[in-house]
């Protein structure tokens, strides 16, 4: 093959995000690529998690906010006591069951977090 027959892809210049592993790669990105869409997030707001302040964000389900803050399980299975938290994070497998404002046995992988909830998990 002739190089007419495969122009050059265009490259980008250093400093630009496009350079570096995609100039490597021989991928094209797209413009936005690199880019943090919607980068202003809006406020944080606490929930409780047995007891203890959790932070989460406007949209966050309870398995992400107990996921980013560090807790990884939060109950056991009745056999064996083996620990669960999140399994398939689609709601599927209810491994991820808490308690929420006293309402029992909702899925943290499907219930968004809303200012002020009470999460009991266990």
């Amino acid at each position: 093959m002739t190089t007419s027959q495969h122009p050059e892809r265009p490259r980008p210049a250093a400093g630009d995000p496009l350079h570096g592993e995609a100039e490597r790669s021989g991928v094209t990105q797209p413009p936005h690529a690199g880019h943090v869409v919607r980068a202003r997030p809006e406020p944080g707001f606490e929930i409780s998690v047995d007891g203890r302040p959790a932070t989460a964000v406007p949209g966050q389900t309870l398995g992400a906010v107990l996921y980013a803050n560090g807790i990884r399980s939060w109950r056991t299975t009745r056999i064996g006591g083996r620990p669960r938290g999140l399994f398939c994070g689609i709601g599927v497998c209810f491994d991820c069951l808490v308690t929420v404002n006293g309402e029992a046995s909702l899925r943290a992988c499907q219930t968004e977090a809303l200012p002020g909830d009470e999460v009991t998990t266990g």
